[in-house]
């Protein structure tokens, strides 16, 4: 077995049909990849992912690469299967669906941040989703995935300079709306100091 510190190879030792090498790439790639899903067809994510996963499995050994270049494979992969889909159902992507089917829970955490943590990361992609597609797109795959601006560009089709600038404004959106001030609830009577006051 391969020392899991080394993710090329890993990569090879999966592409030579090492089961846990396989299992150790489809538990660090998985998640970013639902997320990314997320974000393009909400709760179909995870149907979409299992194609992907399919035809990762199924076509492996035939990648040529190394662990960034896999990150980039599976993601174009995930990408195709998930524009597949919404061109068979004809609808637009939908915003998100519950994180906990986002992020493998291990038995070991603190309960109290774990939760904590799931509510951010919902947050985080539901917010992510409101983007236009082309930005949304940009940030999972540069941000989330950790993909560069060239590799990000192959997935999408665009040039590298475009994607860092849709990634630019999309963080540059996010951070507008974060800062905004959050409405205050209005009760339908008034306070009692508020009674006292009038």
């Amino acid at each position: 077995m391969v020392a899991p510190e080394d993710p090329d190879a890993m990569v090879r030792a999966a592409q030579s049909g090492g089961e846990d090498a396989f299992r150790w790439l489809y538990r660090r790639q998985q998640p970013a990849l639902l997320r990314y899903l997320r974000v393009l067809v909400g709760d179909d994510a995870e149907d979409v992912a299992s194609e992907a996963w399919l035809q990762i499995a199924r076509d492996l050994r035939s990648f040529t690469g190394d662990w960034d270049g896999f990150r980039g494979w599976t993601a174009t992969i995930a990408r195709h299967r998930a524009m597949d889909l919404l061109r068979a159902q004809r609808r637009r992507p939908q915003a998100h669906a519950p994180v906990e089917q986002l992020v493998q829970v291990s038995g070991g955490d603190d309960t109290a941040d774990r939760a904590l943590e799931l509510m951010t990361t919902d947050a985080a992609v539901a917010l992510i989703a409101s983007l236009p597609q082309e930005m949304a797109e940009a940030v999972m795959l540069r941000v989330v995935v950790g993909l560069d601006a060239r590799s990000t560009g192959e997935i999408l089709g665009r040039q590298p300079g475009a994607v860092r600038t849709a990634a630019y404004r999309g963080l540059r959106q996010l951070a507008q709306r974060m800062a905004q001030p959050r409405p205050v609830p209005v009760t339908s009577s008034p306070s009692p100091a508020l009674k006292e006051w009038r």
